[in-house]
C-alpha cells in the first residue's frame, strides 16, 4: 500500500542495503533492470534505451500468462546518482498515465529511494493505487532489494514490504503480543492458536495453524533479537506437535530453518512501514535452496493475504 502526500500522488519509500551507485546502476542498466523490474513472475525485454533528458526507454513486460505489456518511458530529468523524472505507463499508441520522480538519497552505504507518482486527478491516482495493488506491483521494489543483496554477496533472500495506517508501537505489538499475532498471521481462511509463547530474547513460541482447506501445520519460533518498536529477529521452523523438527506438508523439500527479520519504520505519526526479510538459516541442500527460490511468488501471495488480515485487525 502506497502512502499519499497529496490526493493526486502516490509515494513509495524504501531503504536498500546498498550504496547509491549500485542502486542507480540497477535502475538504469538494462541488463540489471531485467533481473527485477515488474511483479513476481514477470520478465522484461528492453528494445532501446537513451538515458538522458528527452530520451526514452522502450520495453515490453511479459506476464506469467504470456501477455505482453508494451511500455515507453520518456525521461525529463536524469541527475546521476540523485534523481530520475519520467512519464510512465504509456507507449506509442497510448499517452503516459502519470509522472514519476525518483530520488536516490545516499545514507552512507545504504540508499533511501523516494518515489512519487503524480496522476492527472485524485480519481486517477486512486485507480492507479488499486491497479498496482491488484497486479502485485509493489513486489517490484521487494525484488530490487533481493537483487541488490544477491549482486553484492550472493545471498538469496525474500523481501516484502507493506505500509499500515497505524503508529509504530501499535504495529510492533501486533507482532510480539501472541493474542494479536494469532488474529492475522497466515493466509486468508487460516486460523492460528499458540501452544506456548515466551516472546523474549532467547525464548520461543510454538503454534498450530490450520489452513482454509483443513491442512494442519505446527511452527516454532526462536527469538534472537527484540528491539521494541523497531526490529524483531527470529528463527522459524516447522515441527510436529511436540516441537520436533519436521518438514511442512506442503513442501517436503523446504529448508529446515528460516531466519526472519522484521523491521518497523515510522512514515508519519500514524503510518508505519513493515519490512519482512527471510533467508535460509544454516546449511541447506541445493534442492531445498531451489524450493525456497521457486516459492517466492507463493510467499508473496501468502504474506499479502496475512497483511490484509492485519489491516482488518487494525481497523477492528
Amino acid at each position: 500500500m502506497a502512502a499519499r502526500k497529496k490526493a493526486d500522488e502516490l509515494t513509495i519509500v524504501r531503504v536498500y542495503e546498498a550504496p547509491v551507485a549500485a542502486v542507480w546502476d540497477a535502475w538504469t542498466d538494462p541488463q540489471q533492470v531485467a533481473q527485477w523490474w515488474g511483479p513476481r513472475g514477470f520478465t522484461l525485454t528492453t528494445h532501446s534505451k537513451d538515458l538522458r533528458a528527452g530520451g526514452h526507454w522502450a520495453y515490453t513486460m511479459h506476464g506469467p500468462d504470456g501477455t505482453d505489456y508494451p511500455n515507453k518511458t520518456i525521461y525529463h530529468e536524469v541527475s546521476l546518482h540523485r534523481r530520475l523524472v519520467y512519464d510512465h505507463g504509456g507507449h506509442d499508441e497510448r499517452p503516459p498515465l502519470f509522472r514519476v520522480t525518483v530520488d536516490f538519497i545516499d545514507l552512507g552505504g545504504q540508499t533511501r529511494m523516494e518515489m512519487t507518482m503524480r496522476c492527472p486527478t485524485p480519481e486517477e491516482a486512486e485507480a492507479t493505487r488499486r491497479f498496482i495493488q491488484k497486479a502485485g506491483g509493489h513486489a517490484t521494489w521487494d525484488r530490487l532489494a533481493e537483487y541488490l543483496e544477491a549482486a553484492a554477496d550472493g545471498r538469496d533472500v525474500f523481501v516484502i514490504n507493506r505500509s499500515f495506517d497505524a503508529d509504530i508501537e501499535t504495529l510492533f505489538s501486533m507482532w510480539v503480543d501472541p493474542r494479536h499475532f494469532a488474529r492475522w498471521m497466515g493466509p486468508a481462511g487460516s486460523t492460528l492458536s499458540f501452544l506456548e509463547a515466551k516472546v523474549e530474547p532467547g525464548g520461543s513460541s510454538r503454534y498450530v495453524m490450520t489452513s482454509a482447506t483443513g491442512q494442519v501445520m505446527y511452527v516454532q519460533l526462536r527469538y534472537l533479537q527484540i528491539e521494541p518498536a523497531h526490529r524483531l529477529v527470529y528463527a522459524q521452523n516447522f515441527c510436529d506437535r511436540e516441537g520436533r523438527l519436521a518438514k511442512p506438508p506442503f513442501a517436503p523439500t523446504w529448508p529446515d530453518v528460516m531466519l526472519i527479520t522484521v523491521t518497523f519504520a515510522a512514515e508519519g505519526p500514524a503510518q508505519t512501514r513493515v519490512t519482512v526479510r527471510s533467508e535460509i538459516d544454516g546449511t541447506a541442500t541445493e534442492i531445498e535452496r531451489r524450493t525456497f527460490r521457486e516459492a517466492k511468488p507463493g510467499m508473496t501471495a501468502g504474506w499479502t493475504e496475512a497483511f490484509d488480515k492485519l489491516d482488518a485487525s487494525l481497523l477492528a
